[in-house]
């Protein structure tokens, strides 16, 4: 019977799901984001969200706390440097849990578990060097472009047409005269 039992068991014994947990701990801090079934996604987010918040503060004391938790020294390096810094200000929620497809073989549901700070899409802090999108243009039903906005652009076109058709003919652009 499973009273009192407020954690999903995932059909392993104590000493396998602990070693389960860990790992998938450690493979989140060093990449960031893993792809799993839905059901050990939301076990290592309840997990792992406690240790992160103890990494928030960097003492000795919580470094062997969070070591216990995931016996990597090099996750925990990594999880009290750029992991810490970028969630210091965060009050919980650190992890994101995003439904996937469903695996063809036994149509297990899965997910993909990522740190909320380190995705750049969701985010909204895309590189600077790289140009974020253009103007959007909706199609009606009728194949013309929709919005009031295109009279100006259909104006603005027509003048420089007619521009370079006067500069063709005279050989002078308006700016020489």
């Amino acid at each position: 019977m499973k009273h009192g039992k407020k954690f999903n068991a995932l059909k392993r014994k104590k000493g396998h799901r602990t070693a389960l947990l860990r790992n998938m701990s450690t493979a989140l801090i060093k990449h960031k984001r893993i792809d799993t079934t839905l059901a050990k996604a939301k076990a290592l987010k309840r997990y792992i969200e406690p240790v992160i918040t103890k990494a928030k503060t960097n003492t000795t004391h919580s470094r062997r706390v969070v070591f216990t938790y995931l016996q990597d020294k090099y996750a925990v390096d990594e999880l009290f440097g750029p992991i810490a810094a970028k969630i210091g200000d965060r009050p919980g929620g650190y992890l994101r849990i995003i439904k996937t497809r469903f695996r063809q073989s036994d149509s297990a549901e899965l997910a993909m578990i990522e740190f909320v700070d380190f995705n750049e899409v969701y985010t909204g802090k895309a590189e600077e060097g790289a140009k974020t999108g253009g103007r959007r243009r909706r199609r009606t039903r009728r194949g013309g472009q929709s919005g009031g906005s295109d009279t100006g652009t259909a104006a603005a076109t027509t003048a420089a047409t007619a521009a370079v058709a006067a500069t063709a003919v005279t050989g002078k652009s308006e700016e020489e005269e």
